[in-house]
C-alpha cells in the first residue's frame, strides 16, 4: 500500500502539466508579433520550462509534495500571469487570456487541491482567477463570456475533494488492516490459551471438586483464573474490532467456550456495535460465573446466539442443580443477587430485556434480548 494516498493525483496532475505546457508554448508563438516585448516574453517562457519540468519531477517523484513547493509555484504562476501588463499592451491583456495562458495556471490551484483538500483548492483558485481579473483590470461579471475563476475554482474543488476521499480511503483500508493483522494473532493466541492454559485450569478446577477437601479451594481459585483469563481473551476481540466501531459478537462468545461450555453460532460473523458487544459479552460471562459456582459439581453450560436482523438473542443454559421455587425471590429480600442485577442491568443498559428460568433439579436458562445496530455494508448483504 502506497505511503502516500494521493500519489497517483499527483501523477496524474503531471501529464496535465505536461499538455498545459505545449498550449502555453503553441500559444506563445502564435501572439509573437501582437507582444510588446517578445525578447522578455521568451526569456519568462525559459524560466517557465524550466520551472515546470522541476515541478513536474518533484511532483511525480514525491520530493516537492509540500507547501514550500506549492507556494512557491503560486507565486511564480501568479508573477507570469502579472507579467503580462509588461510584455503585451493593456487593450491585447483585456481582450486575450492572460499570458502563459489560463490552462498552465491551472496547475497551481491543482497543486494546492490536491495539497490541501477542497477549501484551499478554492482559495488557490479565487487567488490565481483574481490575478487574471487584475491583470484586465476589471472583473467581469458575465462568466458564460469570461469563466476564468469559474473554472479555476470548480477545479479546485474537484481535485481537492477527490484527495480527500482518497485520503479517507486509504486510512479506512489502513485501519481494516491493522483489525485484521490484530485479529488474526488474537486467534493464534485465542487457540494456545485454549488448547492449553485453559484446558488444564478447567481440568484443575474439575478435579478438584471431585476430589474434595483441601484440593476445593484450589478448584476454586482455578475456576476464578479460567473466568478470569476467558474474559480477557473476549476483551481483547473487542478492542480488536472497535477501531472500525464494531465487533464480532459471535467470535467473542466462541471465546467463552471450553470444557463445560459448549457454544453455538452463525457461521458467518454477527457485527455489531462494539459497545454492544463487549456489554453481551460480559453478561454472558457473568452467567458462566454463575454456572460454575453455583450449578455443581459436572454441570456443563450451552450457549446459543442467535441473530434475527434487527434484534440477537443470546440463551445461557446449564444442566446444573437449579434453583428451587422461592429461593429466588428471597435472594431478592435479601440482596443476595447481585451477579444476576449486573446481568439485568447490562441488558437493559442496551434496550434489552433478560429473562431468568429456573427450577430444582431442572438447571438454569438465560435469556438475552437486545436489539442491534449494523454496519451498513452487513446489513446490504443481508
Amino acid at each position: 500500500m502506497s505511503s502516500d494516498p494521493v500519489a497517483p493525483l499527483w501523477r496524474g496532475a503531471q501529464v496535465l502539466r505536461l499538455l498545459s505546457y505545449l498550449y502555453a508554448l503553441g500559444f506563445r508563438i502564435a501572439i509573437d508579433d501582437d507582444l510588446l516585448h517578445p525578447g522578455v516574453a521568451w526569456f519568462l517562457f525559459g524560466v517557465l520550462t524550466v520551472w515546470t519540468l522541476a515541478c513536474g519531477v518533484a511532483y511525480y517523484v514525491g520530493v516537492g509534495r509540500n507547501w514550500y513547493w506549492v507556494g512557491a509555484e503560486i507565486v511564480i504562476a501568479c508573477g507570469m500571469m502579472l507579467s503580462t501588463s509588461y510584455v503585451a499592451t493593456e487593450s491585447w491583456a483585456l481582450n486575450n487570456q492572460t499570458w502563459p495562458t489560463t490552462l498552465w495556471a491551472t496547475n497551481a490551484v491543482i497543486s494546492a487541491a490536491i495539497l490541501g483538500g477542497p477549501v484551499v483548492g478554492v482559495v488557490a483558485g479565487v487567488g490565481v482567477g483574481g490575478t487574471s481579473a487584475f491583470v484586465k483590470g476589471w472583473l467581469d461579471l458575465n462568466f458564460g463570456r469570461n469563466a476564468t475563476i469559474i473554472v479555476m475554482v470548480a477545479s479546485g474543488l474537484a481535485v481537492g475533494l477527490a484527495a480527500v476521499s482518497a485520503r479517507r480511503a486509504q486510512a479506512q483500508l489502513a485501519a481494516a488492516a491493522r483489525a485484521a493483522a490484530v485479529a488474526a494473532e488474537r486467534e493464534r493466541l485465542s487457540r494456545e490459551v485454549h488448547d492449553g492454559v485453559l484446558q488444564v485450569l478447567s481440568f484443575i478446577s474439575k478435579r478438584g471438586r471431585e476430589i474434595g477437601g483441601p484440593t476445593a479451594q484450589l478448584a476454586d481459585l482455578a475456576a476464578t483464573q479460567e473466568t478470569a483469563l476467558r474474559r480477557l481473551v473476549a476483551d481483547v476481540d473487542v478492542d480488536t474490532g472497535s477501531e472500525c466501531g464494531t465487533a464480532d459478537l459471535a467470535a467473542l462468545l466462541r471465546a467463552a467456550a471450553g470444557d463445560g461450555v459448549a457454544v453455538s453460532a452463525p457461521a458467518d460473523p454477527v457485527m455489531i456495535d462494539a459497545t454492544t458487544a463487549r456489554e453481551i459479552s460480559a453478561a454472558v460471562i457473568n452467567a458462566l460465573d454463575n454456572v460454575t459456582h453455583h450449578a455443581g459439581p459436572g454441570a456443563r453450560a450451552f450457549v446459543l446466539l442467535e441473530d434475527l436482523d434487527d434484534t440477537v438473542v443470546v440463551s445461557v443454559r446449564d444442566d446444573g442443580v437449579g434453583i428451587a421455587a422461592g429461593r429466588l425471590e428471597e435472594a431478592r429480600r435479601q440482596g443476595r443477587i447481585g451477579v444476576a442485577r449486573s446481568i439485568v442491568g447490562r441488558i437493559e443498559s442496551l434496550g434489552g430485556t433478560a429473562t431468568l428460568d429456573s427450577d430444582e433439579g431442572i438447571g438454569t436458562e438465560w435469556e438475552m434480548t437486545v436489539p442491534v445496530t449494523r454496519p451498513k455494508d452487513d446489513r446490504m448483504h443481508r
